[in-house]
């Protein structure tokens, strides 16, 4: 769809945006870095219009800003587009996915933090690639031998302990991976930013549980008062 311009000014509105910092990762409200908002009004034209624009009419608001990140330790300078509504329509740098990689191996960091970064960037293909790859670090970590992914997410169990739902989960990683890589795979309908965005939460909970918790309890143990 192409837009018209009609009119564009600059504006004091100073109204904080709310999302979450592509740096430190907090949700906040971000502030005004400068004392300018470029306030935007776009017409679609009409079918059989002199610019050619086929469209029904309507006009729109939208605002462009400079904003930072409300952490005092990190401060991040990001662009933002919202509506009126103040609702956010794009962020640059894109906001991220949270994820607390706390003692996890660097190389699945490493390959979960990739696959975060093409979602934020709506790579949704590649990003769910980069979630399959994520698992067979795990399988490799975990010492879950097979001749393929599938074969080694079934060795996996025996190796850790996961809740049913959470091995069923990742047979399904596995299939949306091969979706994203193959094109005769046909298990997902389509690989886009909801499927992804459910892979990476579904993967961040099989990490928790095989790297996490533990730990969380260990912490929790040593809280005890001695007898």
């Amino acid at each position: 769809m192409i837009f018209k311009l009609d009119t564009y000014r600059t504006s004091n509105n100073q109204e904080g945006v709310t999302l979450r910092c592509p740096a430190c990762r907090q949700l906040g409200t971000f502030e005004a870095i400068i004392n300018e908002v470029i306030c935007i009004s776009k017409r679609r034209g009409t079918k059989g219009s002199p610019d050619g624009i086929l469209a029904v009419p309507l006009s729109s608001t939208y605002y462009l800003g400079h904003r930072r990140c409300p952490n005092p330790a990190c401060r991040a300078h990001v662009f933002v587009a919202w509506d009126s509504d103040n609702k956010v329509l794009v962020a640059y740098p894109p906001e991220r996915i949270d994820f607390d990689s706390t003692s996890i191996p660097a190389t699945i960091v490493a390959s979960f933090e990739e696959a975060i970064t093409c979602h934020a960037n709506g790579a949704y293909t590649a990003a769910a690639i980069m979630v399959r790859r994520t698992l067979e670090f795990l399988c490799a970590d975990k010492n879950a031998k097979g001749n393929n992914l599938k074969e080694r997410i079934e060795a996996l169990a025996n190796n850790v302990i996961l809740p049913p739902g959470l091995l069923r989960g990742l047979d399904n990683l596995r299939l949306l991976g091969n979706d994203a890589a193959h094109v005769e795979a046909t298990a997902y309908a389509q690989i886009g930013k909801e499927e992804v965005e459910l892979a990476i939460d579904v993967t961040k909970e099989v990490l928790k549980s095989v790297y996490q918790l533990d730990d969380l309890v260990a912490r929790l143990e040593r809280l005890k008062t001695s007898k």
